[in-house]
């Protein structure tokens, strides 16, 4: 909560302990239904007409850490990565020019207005970069499987106070929810990015690659990204929606975080060949993942 100026510290600290905001369970759903209904409308909303006031809330010990959802500032940017890779035929399918137009024009507006266009939050469709594994260890995780008796699983004991018990009910994790999380601190997420980049790099060069594989250039910029913020905060790597993609199994047995951390270790070591196991066990993992994108 320290890294924010005021007025907005101050704002924060009271929207942290409103018991109207989305809780954190609830939260990725509101998010999803409020950017349905405006793709949904005619002519579709790409970006709502002001920015959100709503964000992440955690707590850990005594401190309180929030993460703005920024949902205007992440949609112009999402559409500008989608116009970017479809040819103009389809964008235009899925937003008329008009609307278009009017998107970018506002977000050219905001651009010129110099305020900040890095995102708290980064989004990834479809799958999880490789990349996005490397600031985070095993142990790091917090995995819950639906509700009690149907395969629920409690988290750590870390992560019960992550967020207060919703209103009306006796307990946080009594409620309803599927989740893959991973937490850690903020320094340890950069050491670890900064120690791979130069390992990365050796081994599979300086560029972007693939997207399904390690990248010295996107892990470069996760690191600059990562670099952004206060030293004291803390990192999360979110599954999100995937979770309703993948079985009860699958999410138990996703060593993506411990594959990718043993991969690095055997780029190190030059043992080219626990590499090489490692990346297939983690393609063969998200591939299938990725093709969902163009299935009908």
């Amino acid at each position: 909560m320290t890294a924010f100026p005021e007025p907005a510290r101050t704002l924060w600290t009271v929207y942290a302990d409103s018991r109207r905001r989305p809780r954190r369970i609830h939260a990725l759903g509101v998010e999803h239904r409020a950017a349905l209904l405006r793709l949904t409308g005619s002519p579709p909303e790409v970006a709502p007409e002001r920015e959100s006031r709503d964000a992440y809330v955690r707590r850990l010990d005594d401190m309180i850490y929030v993460c703005p959802w920024e949902t205007r500032l992440r949609s112009w940017l999402a559409f500008e990565r989608f116009r970017d890779e479809q040819v103009a035929g389809v964008a235009a399918a899925f937003v008329p020019p008009p609307a278009a137009e009017r998107a970018t024009g506002d977000f050219e507006q905001w651009k010129r207005s110099g305020k900040p266009l890095r995102p708290h939050i980064l989004t990834s469709t479809w799958h999880v970069p490789l990349d996005w594994f490397v600031p985070f260890a095993r142990e790091e995780r917090c995995l819950m499987l639906g509700t009690p008796g149907t395969g629920y699983r409690k988290p750590d004991t870390s992560e019960e106070h992550a967020e207060p018990p919703v209103a009306g009910q006796g307990s946080a994790t009594a409620a309803p929810a599927r989740t893959l999380i991973y937490v850690t601190a903020m320094g340890e997420a950069r050491r670890r990015v900064a120690d791979a980049l130069p390992v990365v790099r050796a081994n599979l060069g300086d560029g972007t690659g693939e997207v399904y594989l390690l990248s010295a250039g996107r892990l470069d910029t996760l690191g600059r990204w990562l670099g952004g913020f206060h030293p004291r905060s803390l990192v999360e790597l979110d599954y999100g929606g995937l979770v309703h993609l993948l079985d009860d199994r699958t999410l138990s047995t996703d060593e993506s975080v411990a594959e990718v951390a043993v991969a690095l270790t055997g780029m190190r070591r030059g043992e080219a060949e626990l590499t090489v196991a490692m990346y297939k066990r983690l393609l063969a993992r998200w591939r299938p993942v990725r093709a969902l994108e163009a299935a009908n």
